[in-house]
């Protein structure tokens, strides 16, 4: 829904005109009236009402028929321990077996590419594998490594507990040298069983962090997320001890950036508007994936993207809605499709006379992967987006969502947020 008070704002001639231009505006509404702050969330409810009466449907890549027009695709699931551990014990029978043969031992592992699928509006993986032989001096020490990691897994689900992928890498860390070595080959092992990473025991240590109106229960503990001071909760790694999400929230306000979510934290944004606000300091990570995820399903509203305005901004926010790359193996379980973009969004910077001095300049390697972006297709099914990319493009310039500090520390949350939520300006 695009906003209506573009004119007004091109009206202000310095920056002081833009910040009251903006203020009279919240205040009194788009009719001129004083507006309460019922009348200021009028079209959010509309959202989280059109949220709310979407028939809940699980799509998957059989449902969608996707296969006759993608050709073989595939996912995984999640599966429980004991399925896990037969099938590691398994795949370790048939190397012993290969080995005894005569025949080395190697592992056939999926293929990295990925497709996007429209009708389910994320990236999934193609069903294309290959063998990978220990014979083959340039595969070697991966063979070794996933070897060991299959081994280290298989007991820690024999156990029933968790572990980081930190806590992986120090038990041989004279193999594996590096984590990202041990961290790789966890995805080709959910991938060769089929089965989510989380499946495998092994997590991420915790990044994003969360607050606002939200209670659940984590391992049998309560936890309120309007009492966690500035800082918020630190979103769980173990999605499985998460459960019975309750809350009075209108929308999840994603932000990118731990600065705007402190600022937002600090003013109890939330109190005002009935929210959830999380952030994964920059880019996601897989719990906050998994958590966005949890959120939109069980509670059935609406998510706000607040980002920069600059391409790796819209980077971000396509690795919440598609899922990324690296993992469109699980992009089901990882992916929130139908974020609106509220923003920073490039037309923001006239809308709201952001000063020349807060705006950047973009670089070549800006340019490139903003160009790249208008050829994704979660980006040209929306001319919107398109619009908006555009924009970027044809005037070169970036701005951080702190550009909005130059018209004081909380205009963020007492002008620009209220203010885009009022007119329903998100895309």
């Amino acid at each position: 829904m695009a906003s209506k008070g573009a004119k007004g704002a091109k009206r202000a001639t310095d920056k002081g005109d833009a910040a009251d231009w903006a203020r009279k505006r919240l205040k009194d509404g788009a009719d001129g009236r004083p507006g309460s702050i019922k009348e200021l969330l009028q079209k959010i409810s509309t959202l989280k009402d059109s949220v709310q009466s979407v028939k809940e449907t699980t799509q998957t890549l059989a449902t969608v028929n996707a296969s006759n027009k993608y050709g073989d695709v595939r996912e995984v699931i999640e599966r429980t321990a004991s399925e896990i551990q037969d099938d590691i014990e398994k795949v370790m029978v048939q190397l012993a077996t290969m080995i005894m043969s005569g025949d080395g031992f190697g592992y056939s592992l999926p293929s990295r590419a990925t497709v996007y699928v429209e009708e389910l509006n994320r990236i999934v993986l193609k069903a294309k594998s290959s063998f990978t032989s220990f014979s083959n001096t340039g595969a070697t020490r991966k063979v070794t490594i996933l070897t060991r990691v299959l081994q280290l897994v298989h007991g820690v689900l024999n156990k029933g507990i968790h572990v980081t992928k930190r806590d992986l890498f120090y038990t041989d860390v004279k193999l594996f040298k590096d984590q990202r070595d041990s961290d790789a080959v966890l995805d080709d092992i959910s991938c060769m069983l089929g089965c989510t990473r989380n499946s495998l025991h092994v997590v991420a240590s915790e990044k994003g962090v969360v607050v606002g109106r939200l209670q659940y229960q984590e391992d049998g503990d309560s936890i309120d997320c309007t009492k966690m001071g500035i800082g918020g909760k630190a979103i769980p790694s173990n999605m499985t001890k998460v459960t019975n999400m309750r809350s009075d929230a209108m929308f999840v306000l994603l932000v990118e950036k731990d600065a705007a979510f402190m600022r937002l934290a600090e003013d109890r944004f939330y109190n005002r508007f009935p929210c959830i606000i999380l952030t994964a300091k920059g880019q996601p990570d897989v719990a906050s994936r998994l958590f966005l995820n949890k959120l939109k399903r069980e509670l059935k509203i609406p998510v706000l993207a607040l980002v920069d305005s600059d391409p790796y901004g819209l980077k971000i926010l396509s690795v919440y809605m598609q899922g990324s790359k690296n993992m469109a193996y699980d992009s089901g379980s990882l992916s929130t499709p139908d974020i609106k973009w509220l923003g920073v969004r490039p037309s923001d910077l006239e809308k709201f006379q952001i000063p020349e001095q807060c705006r950047l300049d973009m670089t070549d390697k800006d340019i490139e992967v903003g160009k790249q972006l208008l050829q994704e297709e979660f980006i040209t099914q929306n001319p919107q987006w398109v619009k908006e990319l555009e924009i970027m493009l044809s005037t070169k310039k970036k701005a951080e969502i702190q550009a909005l500090s130059s018209y004081g520390f909380q205009y963020l949350s007492e002008v620009y947020l209220p203010l885009k939520l009022q007119e329903g300006d998100w895309i």
